[in-house]
Order: structure tokens, then sequence, then C-alpha cells
């Protein structure tokens, strides 16, 4: 698979929706994730992220405005002992509990589908980060419709158990912009993953679109001591 630029594809791209980026830091020391959440609508866009224990959550940004919290209000990271769980929606949660159980991320994500917002029916999209005696390994998901048959779900799941420096994958909810809004197809984008927390931040932050971008959440953990160091970035202030 051929790297791409994910500045380009973002700044390509109006509307990936919401997104998902993990991979490993050129040098290898960090594990890294980026989370971003995009909106169309004033319910979407009336939002933030803000720290909830070791991970996040949205809030409406205005209260008042808030006209349906069922899909926009969620804890997107969450984290399980040596594992970091990031998703765009409740089944963080989900997935949070059934390993708790015993279960695997397959198996969790398997008691969940695509979002009920027919005729879009928003994918799913999850990953997994886990970091045990210093050695890193992560997976994604991806829950869409059949081709926009609300009455089937396919899933996917991308198993990466022995990362490369430098190297990290991108998933995102929607393929761009349309009505209804075409799911993200193929495997998870191959892109490159700086040593520096902040330029990637910054990065991503000014490639989202201007008008539908909402906010951002970045995470460096280091691989040798699992210590990591956070940033969130909201449009509403």
């Amino acid at each position: 698979m051929q790297m791409i630029s994910l500045e380009q594809e973002l700044k390509n791209n109006a509307y990936p929706g919401r997104g998902i980026v993990i991979g490993q830091s050129a040098n290898g020391k960090y594990a890294v994730t980026a989370y971003f959440i995009m909106g169309r609508s004033e319910n979407s866009r009336n939002r933030v992220f803000v720290t909830d224990g070791k991970g996040i959550r949205t809030q409406a940004f205005d209260p008042s405005k808030l006209s349906d919290p069922s899909l926009i209000i969620y804890a997107p990271v969450r984290v399980l002992g040596n594992q970091t769980i990031v998703t765009n929606g409740d089944q963080t949660d989900t997935i949070y509990e059934l390993m708790e159980q015993g279960q695997t991320f397959e198996q969790a994500l398997r008691t969940r589908e695509f979002e009920p917002d027919a005729p879009n029916y928003t994918p799913r999209i999850s990953g997994i980060m886990e970091i045990e005696e210093g050695k890193y390994r992560y997976a994604m998901s991806i829950l869409k419709s059949n081709n926009g048959n609300g009455a089937s779900c396919n899933r996917y799941t991308f198993d990466y158990s022995q990362p490369v420096a430098g190297e990290g994958h991108f998933i995102h909810t929607y393929q761009c912009d349309g009505d209804p809004l075409p799911s993200f197809e193929g495997e998870p984008d191959l892109v490159a993953i700086p040593d520096d927390m902040q330029q990637f931040t910054d990065m991503l932050w000014n490639s989202l679109n201007e008008d539908n971008k909402v906010s951002l959440f970045v995470r460096y953990i280091d691989i040798a001591t699992g210590e990591a160091e956070s940033v969130i970035v909201n449009k509403n202030k």
C-alpha cells in the first residue's frame, strides 16, 4: 500500500466526518492516536471534547441548543489497563465493558452495527491500542451498511500486530460529502506519524475543513513507560 499525505487527504476532503488515526512515531518511541469530529448541522457542531478520567467525552458547548444527544454525546476514548480504546460512538463503552469481561475487541464489536441514521447509516469506526512489556500493537474496525442496505451490516477488522516506526493508519466515516453520505471504503489509509505531537496536532487541525471541523484529540503514549501526553483542540471556546 502506498503511503498518502494525511495533510493533503484532509485538505482535499471537505467532509470525511469522524476520523481515527493510530500508529507509531518515527523514532519508535510513541504509540500515537488522533480522533477528530466534524459536523454539518447545528446540533453536531455544538460540541466540545473534555477530559474524563484517562479518556475524553463529548459534551454540548451550549446545552440550550442540544436537540438530540443520542449519537453525538459519548466517550470517544477510554483506557482499560494497558489498552486504549478510540471510537466514534458509544461502542467505546461496549468494547470496554465486554473486554473487561474477557471478550476480544472483535467479539465486542460483533454485538454492534452502524448507526441508525438512515439514509446515511454512518459507520461505526473503532480502534484499540495495547502496550505490554515495551511492545505495542493496534487494531482498527469499521461496521458499515452493505452498500447502503440498512438490513445488512458488514464488519471489518484490521490488525497491526507489528507496527512500523513512522507509519500509521487512518480510517474515517465518510468517503466525502454527499446526500446521503457515502461510507468509507477499503483498508485504512497508510499515513506518516511524526515524533512531534504539537506538530502533528497543528497539521491535523489546520488541514480539516474550517466550516465543518469541531474538535480534535491527540495522544502520544511512551511505549517503554506507558506514560501518556494528550492535547484537545475545540473550535467552540
